[in-house]
């Protein structure tokens, strides 16, 4: 699979507010509100070799957990990374060349800085990807809607 990062315009922020995932992963699932942060300028589209999108990323505070900010969860000095794969591209063995393309990305822009995510505690299969990625567990965060992880990948 040929990826590439676009900025993301209206069309891939309306496609992602209607991607719909099965239980337990349909917590990953967008609202239509919330296409305005979609489009704010911290989002990416990635793109496959047919135009058609894979999955977004982010990074910056758009890809904290708000409730992290309370308890220093994001007080490390990390390049936060947040990223969604559409619900045909998930569970399909796709997950490590999807993270792989968008670490590479964001090393090329910060290529000694230290990477950090934060995902949701019951999605092993994201946890075990990560790890496989070098990613170690950090921290925790927990919120009324769910109990979250920080991870980090060490800089170069």
């Amino acid at each position: 699979m040929h990826l590439t990062i676009e900025k993301m315009d209206e069309n891939a922020a309306g496609e992602i507010t209607g991607w719909r995932y099965e239980e337990p992963y349909d917590f990953y699932n967008h609202k239509d509100e919330e296409t305005g942060e979609l489009l704010e300028g911290s989002y990416r589209a990635i793109m496959d070799e047919h135009g058609d999108l894979v999955g977004f990323l982010c990074t910056g505070t758009s890809a904290q957990i708000p409730a992290g900010h309370k308890i220093g969860a994001y007080n490390e000095n990390c390049v936060d990374i947040g990223l969604g794969m559409a619900p045909a591209f998930t569970g399909k063995g796709n997950g490590y060349a999807f993270c792989t393309f968008i670490i590479e990305y964001i090393q090329q822009q910060y290529p000694d800085v230290s990477l950090r995510l934060s995902v949701a505690t019951f999605n092993r299969r994201a946890i075990h990807l990560y790890h496989k990625l070098g990613f170690v567990k950090k921290g925790r965060i927990s919120t009324e809607t769910a109990d979250f992880m920080t991870m980090v990948r060490r800089g170069r």
